[in-house]
C-alpha cells in the first residue's frame, strides 16, 4: 500500500447533475470520470464502490454515464461503522483498533468491495466531511483507495471547504486514483 498527501481547496460552486452542489474546478470531475470509465472499457474491466462520507456520490456519478452497466458492478454505502464490516468486509478488529477514518480502513474497504461484488477493481472513500471533527479527526480528512488484482493504493486528502466541497473532492480524487491504479495494475 502506498500513500500520498493531496490538498484541494473548494472552488466556486457550479450546478451539477445531482441535487448536492459541486464545488470544484470546472470540468475537473468530468475529466476524471471520463478517463476512469475509458480505461475500464479499454481493459474490459469492472468496478465496485464502497462509500462512507460520499454517501453514494461515486456510484451516482458513475451511473450518469450512458452504457456504464457494462463496467459498473454496483456499490455499497457504508456510512455506519458496523456496516463497513458486515457489508464491505472490513475486519471488525481493524475497525476497533484504528476506527473508520484510517488508511488501513480505506484499503480494506476497496479490497472488500472488489471481492464481495466480483469486480476487477474496487474504489473506496472514508473520511470526515464536516463541518465538525469526528472522533478527533479533523473535517476534510479523507482517505480514498483503489484495489486491483495485484495492487492497492491509498491516498490521504486534506480537503477544505464545506461538506459539499469535501464530498465532491473525494469523488474526483477516488476516480483519479482508480485511473492511476489501472495504468499501473491493468489486471
Amino acid at each position: 500500500m502506498s500513500s500520498a498527501n493531496a490538498t484541494t481547496a473548494g472552488q466556486a460552486s457550479s450546478p451539477g447533475r445531482h441535487t448536492a452542489s459541486r464545488e470544484r474546478e470546472p470540468n475537473s470531475l468530468d475529466a476524471a470520470l471520463a478517463s476512469f470509465v475509458e480505461l475500464l472499457k479499454e481493459r474490459e474491466a469492472t468496478v465496485a464502490t464502497a462509500e462512507s462520507l460520499t454517501g453514494g456520490l461515486v456510484g451516482a456519478t458513475l451511473t450518469d454515464v450512458p452504457g456504464i452497466s457494462a463496467v459498473y458492478r454496483g456499490g455499497v454505502i457504508v456510512y455506519a461503522t458496523d456496516l463497513k464490516a458486515t457489508l464491505a468486509g472490513v475486519p471488525e478488529d481493524l475497525l476497533a483498533a484504528v476506527g473508520p477514518v484510517h488508511p488501513d480502513t480505506a484499503h480494506a474497504l476497496a479490497v472488500g468491495v472488489r471481492e464481495r461484488l466480483g469486480a476487477t477493481y474496487g474504489l473506496a472513500t472514508t473520511g470526515v466531511a464536516g463541518p465538525d471533527p469526528q472522533a478527533g479527526v479533523e473535517a476534510g480528512t479523507v482517505y480514498v483507495a483503489a484495489a486491483g488484482p495485484h495492487k492497492v493504493e491509498v491516498r490521504k486528502l486534506s480537503l477544505s471547504g464545506d461538506r459539499a466541497a469535501v464530498r465532491w473532492g473525494s469523488v474526483e480524487a477516488v476516480l483519479r486514483l482508480g485511473a492511476e491504479l489501472m495504468t499501473e495494475d491493468p489486471g
